[in-house]
């Protein structure tokens, strides 16, 4: 996968859980709980579509702990395998939490495309 992936929109509420739905499956390694994970990936808002950050679009892959990021990741990324891109719909309480939370994205329903570079 070599190209900024194109997110199709849902229709319908957002979900209040999380919804993890392979696009590509991989066949490298396997990401574990609280592995080191370097990804690419595009952010947008559920309810309005609004790109809100892609690594693509800073021309790198970035790299990190499972551990250090938001429960829907932590929860989203075990399971997947190197070589896949894998789609993640996020309600807040795994995100960024309840609206008023102090973050720009408290209270929003986030999705993700994630292709899965490398795991140790």
């Amino acid at each position: 996968m070599t190209s900024k992936p194109q997110i199709e929109f849902p229709d319908g509420p957002a979900p209040t859980e999380l919804v993890i739905k392979d696009l590509v499956v991989g066949d490298g390694d396997e990401a574990k709980a609280g592995a080191v994970v370097d990804v690419h990936y595009v952010g947008v808002e559920y309810d309005t579509g609004a790109e809100f950050d892609s690594s693509w679009n800073r021309g790198e892959s970035i790299s990190f702990p499972l551990r250090g990021l938001i429960q829907g990741w932590q929860d989203g990324i075990p399971g997947m395998k190197v070589g896949g891109r894998r789609q993640l719909t996020i309600p807040p309480e795994q995100a960024y939490g309840p609206a008023g939370g102090g973050h720009q994205l408290s209270g929003k329903t986030l999705i993700f495309v994630i292709d899965l570079l490398a795991t140790r």
